[in-house]
């Protein structure tokens, strides 16, 4: 694969994390790959936790990797992973099927299928831990589908802070269970890698002092970091606050993103917000794409007050207006009509 092998990453990957947060006054359940816990794996914690709950049901998780696909149904609700570790490289969580990768009966897992883990319950939230998918490109070219998703997420009030999520094609999927349900994300000093489409779907997804890396794929270009598939009726998708957007790609060959339309549904006009942000050379003066017949410029996609040397203003990088900025902030996205506003959430400064 075109990334780095999981044991060479580093422990923070460019994010400047610290000590993590005390932690929790109690655990519910804990799992240890090495058998000194309740469980051994990732999926038995999961169902092991009770259906329904209305408060936070804490699985600590010790260092290890934790190997296997895990699904987090609907009924399972409040479930939080919380890492052990000193640092969200302790603890991997991890599987290694594409798109392309036959089931047992030969039909292939397509993009949803493909997820490392998958999370319908809500309220679920995770800490200081690595979400990945290890599917190797280079040592599968017989498989020409190779979208290989680290998380799909398609439940509402979820929250990562200090998350790692790994992988190439199609990385992080935030979706919803249908077309025009609003399922809210919130991503606080977390780190995304990947390289064609790697934060994409119809959630609304906030990104909250994040790095966002796109690896160099050695083709031009050499990626695309959003495909936003927003409802028009939904007017929060992607925001990207105070993050960090670099790659070790050349100079010019990135771009920010392109309006994905699932079966070509004319409602799906997505919406990507890059504000605040530092931008490297890797995003040029053309900064989005279009999608097939779909054009950009009647997507939403907007910038606003990015600095670095890839924050360029021209005619192809449409910039918000200040009054449009204001009530294009982080709370904008998440309040919704039950007021949700995570603890570590926050209005621009």
């Amino acid at each position: 694969m075109r990334r780095r092998t999981l044991l060479a990453l580093t422990a923070g990957a460019g994010v400047a994390w610290g000590t993590p947060a005390a932690a929790h006054p109690r655990l519910d359940l804990v799992l240890a790959a090495d058998g000194s816990g309740d469980v051994t794996t990732a999926q038995a914690a999961i169902d092991a936790a009770p259906s329904g709950a209305t408060t936070p049901y804490v699985i600590g998780v010790r260092p290890g990797t934790y190997l296997g696909q895990v699904i987090v149904p609907a009924g399972k609700t409040a479930i939080e992973l919380r890492g052990l570790g000193r640092s969200p490289s302790d603890v991997v969580i991890a599987d290694d099927r594409a798109n392309g990768t036959l089931k047992p009966d030969g039909t292939p897992w397509g993009t949803s299928g493909s997820a490392s883990v998958t999370i319908s319950g809500a309220g679920f939230r995770a800490t200081n831990l690595t979400f990945a998918n290890l599917f190797d490109e280079a040592a599968h070219p017989e498989i020409a589908n190779r979208q290989a998703v680290a998380v799909l997420t398609r439940a509402d009030k979820l929250v990562f802070d200090r998350v790692r999520f790994l992988a190439n094609q199609d990385t992080l999927y935030v979706n919803s269970t249908a077309a025009g349900v609003v399922a809210r994300a919130y991503f606080r000093d977390c780190y995304v890698e990947g390289d064609v489409d790697f934060i994409f779907g119809r959630a609304t997804a906030v990104f909250d002092r994040c790095r966002i890396h796109s690896l160099d794929r050695g083709s031009s270009p050499n990626g695309y970091v959003t495909a936003p598939s927003t409802d028009l009726t939904n007017p929060h998708g992607l925001l990207f606050s105070y993050c960090r957007l670099t790659s070790d790609a050349p100079a010019g060959t990135v771009l920010l993103g392109r309006p994905w339309h699932p079966s070509n549904d004319p409602n799906a006009v997505g919406q990507t917000v890059i504000r605040d942000s530092w931008i490297g050379a890797h995003i040029g003066a053309t900064a989005w794409s279009d999608f097939g017949t779909w054009p950009w410029r009647d997507a939403r996609l907007a910038e606003y007050r990015n600095t670095g040397p890839g924050a360029l203003v021209t005619a192809d990088r449409p910039q918000l207006t200040r009054a449009e900025a204001a009530a294009t902030e982080i709370p904008d996205f998440l309040r919704g009509a039950d007021a949700w506003s995570p603890e570590c959430a926050r209005r621009a400064v």
